[in-house]
């Protein structure tokens, strides 16, 4: 994984084209009008129509299923494999890809091709904002991305305001129960869930979706479990691990089930899932 760099202004490289510096702190070099894209993650689909962008998508992933439109673009294979031949046939002129790791193998074939690849990789709620002003920049939809962005900030104030007063819920992300999964520090949905009001019993433990022993969940003993339910990713996650099937969580029936899409793709429908935590954990902060 590469670090992630601070988003730049995009600066002239010719009256052609345009430069911008991508998540893995590569400089970019693209048209200045981009017409042709792919992306290889729904969240990347999602914040490409968000802009206004989505007429410009002519390949994404089997996931992407968000908007409705989305469906209907070419598919070049799954998130984890896509096809190299499907994309160099769909001719793009620049690839998202939502990991620096995610498209390694591929990128000197692509950039052979003429075919940029640019790394957009948040690990948080402001870095989705920095993803979403990134490509609105990329693809000259500067204005209708800042005008994205001040709405989601402004409903993301909005319940860190609501929540501020509300006693922190000591809560369990629980991403499958066998065997058992969570979220850890770095998860983008570990800082949801602090926006949220929740205070997450693995935000210490290190990665994003580490293993976890029966033996650490007994002991967390959280008062709330998130739950997040089946998504264009995966089945539904339904039951409770047996291991916190004792909980306190359990035993106040504080068993919230979630969107998964609202929670592990790192978009613009990242804020549903924060207001949807947040009034499942502090109801009464959200009664006026």
């Amino acid at each position: 994984m590469f670090a992630c760099a601070p988003a730049q202004q995009p600066e002239s490289v010719s009256s052609n084209t345009q430069q911008l510096t991508d998540d893995a702190g590569r400089n970019v070099t693209l048209p200045a009008r981009v017409e042709r894209v792919i992306t290889l993650a729904p969240n990347l689909t999602e914040i490409v129509f968000a802009v206004g962008a989505g007429d410009r998508l002519v390949g994404n992933t089997s996931y992407c299923d968000y908007p409705e439109q989305a469906r209907n673009i070419t598919k070049v294979g799954d998130t984890l494999q896509p096809s190299l031949e499907r994309i160099i046939a769909l001719r793009p002129q620049v690839v998202l890809i939502s990991t620096a790791s995610q498209l390694e193998v591929f990128t000197q074939q692509l950039q052979s091709q003429n075919i940029a690849v640019f790394v957009t990789d948040p690990h948080d709620l402001d870095g989705v904002f920095r993803s979403i002003e990134q490509l609105g920049r990329m693809l000259g939809q500067e204005h209708q991305a800042t005008a994205v962005v001040q709405k989601l900030r402004d409903r993301t104030n909005n319940v860190e305001q609501r929540v501020k007063q509300e006693p922190p819920v000591r809560v369990f992300y629980q991403v499958s129960g066998e065997p058992l999964y969570t979220a850890g520090h770095d998860a983008f949905v570990t800082d949801l869930m602090r926006r949220a009001g929740a205070a997450s019993v693995t935000a210490d433990v290190p990665g994003a979706w580490p293993r976890y022993s029966n033996e650490s969940a007994l002991a967390a003993n959280p008062d709330a479990i998130i739950l997040p339910t089946g998504s264009s990713m995966g089945a539904a996650n339904a039951n409770v691990a047996e291991a916190l099937r004792n909980s306190p969580a359990v035993l106040a029936g504080r068993v919230y089930k979630i969107n998964d899409d609202h929670l592990a793709r790192p978009g613009p429908r990242s804020v549903d899932g924060l207001e949807e935590m947040a009034r499942a954990l502090h109801p009464n902060a959200f009664k006026q």
